[in-house]
């Protein structure tokens, strides 16, 4: 734990108040722990004689640190005649990051200044600078449009900064000044919403780094920029519908061919409408098959609800992407539950499908068929960056046959007897018996990503 009692991949409170001047076109208040500054968008028409007659806009930007915004008070720049070298370092820095999601063209011959101002510093002016100032700059575009001026909003993605660092062995994710000023590695990164990489400022303050610290900095700090970037868009409510970032991802967290089609499948039947009116079947899914290098979760936990949050937190935070996970399994009356939370491998570690049917088969030999009652469960998460991982649980009924039956499905499929009453057509039949397309409208999965639906709606314009 940190000093303020965050643990190392934390950000500190973000806070972001929108319209704070009356005159400014865009103007926000960022608080990022202790430090505060404070970002007016100002709109002029024309742009610099350098750009005048290309029919191209222009967005820069000015910072500035208040005379007691420090432990101790710094001369005015202005008094002094000159901007330092550091000053002009960062202006340049929030002017580019800023134009990197501005269409240009879009914008017209006319110029947003952003002014940067630091009321309070403590760590990551900069990069409080350069996300709080995209939100003033979306509220000044947004002016623009309403008044007729532009016919569309021209942003094209999300654009947020953060600091990170190596202080002891550790990597930090949002240094405060006093980790910053003993840190070994100091690093500002710059990236937008759909993760690709503007700017990163790293220096080895005292000692150098290597590329596996590299991209682990980029891993930690990627994760803090999406959680920024889900600031930005409850921050700008409506607005942030209109920003021209319309890829929803969604991340399903397993390498397992037969669940990821399966869950593929049931999104293109979920027919709860998101926002904007378009289906789920709009959603991007991918899955862990699409990122071969990330490692597997270990399941240590003792309930399938454990396992399911355990797996969708860990996967979101690597990735920075919202993550939807699930833990299911079958549970036999008459093995107490068995094989629960253990059914992938109740024969063993990497068992296939086969051997653990041929287990099960053997442990309920000569059961009855009244005390063959069996069940699946699916325990299923959605980790969100910045928010509180939701969870919800779907079963379906059913008994466990003498023998498997079935080409379909995978799993357990050959040997769960359907015994619910949506399909009655299909009742007696196991699962690898029915059509994927109809087992997918009754399955345990599917009962829970129903009662997920909901959820994922709400999100949707969350998801990058």
């Amino acid at each position: 734990m940190r000093l303020d009692g965050r643990t190392n991949d934390k950000l500190r409170e973000v806070k972001i108040t929108r319209h704070f001047l009356e005159y400014a076109e865009g103007s926000v208040l960022i608080q990022i722990g202790n430090t505060k500054v404070l970002c007016a968008a100002s709109v002029e028409e024309g742009v610099p004689p350098w750009r005048k007659g290309e029919r191209r806009g222009w967005v820069t930007a000015e910072y500035a640190l208040l005379p007691r915004s420090t432990h101790n008070r710094t001369t005015r720049e202005s008094t002094r005649g000159r901007l330092s070298g550091r000053t002009h370092e960062i202006q340049r820095l929030i002017g580019r990051s800023l134009r990197s999601v501005v269409d240009m063209e879009a914008l017209g011959e006319r110029t947003v200044w952003l002014d940067c101002d630091v009321l309070q510093a403590d760590g990551g002016t900069r990069t409080a600078a350069i996300t709080g100032a995209f939100v003033a700059l979306a509220d000044a575009l947004y002016f623009l449009y309403r008044e007729g001026k532009i016919e569309k909003l021209p942003l094209t993605d999300y654009v947020a900064a953060i600091s990170v660092g190596q202080l002891g062995g550790d990597i930090l994710l949002d240094l405060s000044y006093e980790e910053d000023s003993k840190a070994d590695v100091d690093m500002n990164i710059v990236m937008t919403g759909k993760g690709k990489l503007v700017e990163i400022q790293g220096t080895a303050e005292k000692k150098p780094f290597t590329r596996q610290a590299l991209n682990k900095f980029l891993e930690v700090g990627g994760a803090g920029i999406q959680t920024l970037v889900l600031k930005q868009q409850e921050s700008l409510g409506e607005i942030a519908a209109r920003i021209g970032f319309s890829t929803k991802t969604l991340l399903l967290a397993t390498r397992n061919e037969g669940k990821i089609s399966e869950l593929q499948g049931m999104f293109s039947d979920l027919s709860v409408p998101a926002g904007d009116g378009s289906l789920f079947s709009s959603l991007e899914i991918c899955s862990l098959k699409d990122f071969p290098d990330l490692p597997d979760v270990e399941e240590t936990g003792s309930t399938f609800e454990e396992n399911a949050i355990l797996k969708a937190e860990t996967i979101c935070r690597m990735t920075g992407k919202p993550v939807l996970a699930d833990d299911s399994g079958l549970e036999v009356d008459y093995l107490q539950g068995r094989p629960g939370i253990y059914s992938a491998r109740f024969a063993g570690e990497g068992a296939s499908d086969e051997k653990n049917n041929a287990y099960l088969l053997k442990l309920m030999e000569d059961v009855p068929p009244e005390q063959r009652k069996a069940r699946f469960v699916c325990a299923m998460a959605l980790a969100v960056p910045g928010q509180k991982t939701a969870v919800v649980e779907g079963s379906c009924e059913g008994s466990i046959a003498s023998a498997p039956r079935g080409s379909n499905g995978f799993g357990y499929d050959p040997l769960f007897i359907y015994e619910g009453e949506e399909e009655k057509k299909e009742k007696g039949k196991t699962f690898a018996e029915i059509a994927p397309e109809t087992k997918s409208r009754i399955s345990h999965r599917y009962r829970a990503l129903q009662q997920m639906a909901e959820l994922l709606k709400k999100n949707f314009y969350r998801f990058r």
